[in-house]
């Protein structure tokens, strides 16, 4: 009975980690160098390094902390496989969520970070060109696959 629970919830957590919603604006790729949106933004050189910056040394710290997410799902998939007491189960998915919530929690302060060197202007077309962003590259969802 506990393995079956246990097995059962990894794809649960696993769907809910990749059907997240993202939030803060995140476009994918490095969208302060795109020169469309550096002109549409009217985004100074200033601002764009400063973005840079701010992008930088937020990747620096989340590039070990996705390392060692993925060391610790691995062990968490291993304990799941070899049928681990459900104690020892349930500490290493702490673990593995703790991680994943401390790195959640790095991108949005750095989304917050990168906004706020944004006028409020600036925010407005932001959100604009984001939602088109949305638009032109949304993935079909498992209903529209059928």
């Amino acid at each position: 009975m506990r393995q079956t629970w246990v097995c059962g919830l990894l794809p649960v957590v696993w769907i809910l980690a990749l059907a997240a919603p993202i939030y803060g604006q995140s476009f994918g790729f490095a969208w302060w160098k795109d020169p469309q949106f550096q002109h549409e933004l009217a985004l100074s050189a200033d601002q764009s390094a400063r973005i840079d910056a701010i992008f930088e040394a937020a990747i620096s710290q989340l590039r070990p902390k996705k390392e060692e997410l993925d060391k610790q799902e691995d062990l968490l998939s291993q304990q799941i496989v070899a049928g681990a007491d459900e104690a020892l189960v349930t500490r290493q998915v702490d673990k593995v969520e703790a991680i994943r919530s401390q790195m959640n929690k790095m991108r949005t302060l750095m989304l917050l970070k990168e906004r706020q060197i944004l006028s409020p202007e600036q925010r407005v077309k932001l959100n604009k060109l984001h939602e088109q962003w949305e638009r032109d590259h949304k993935r079909p969802s498992q209903r529209d696959v059928k």
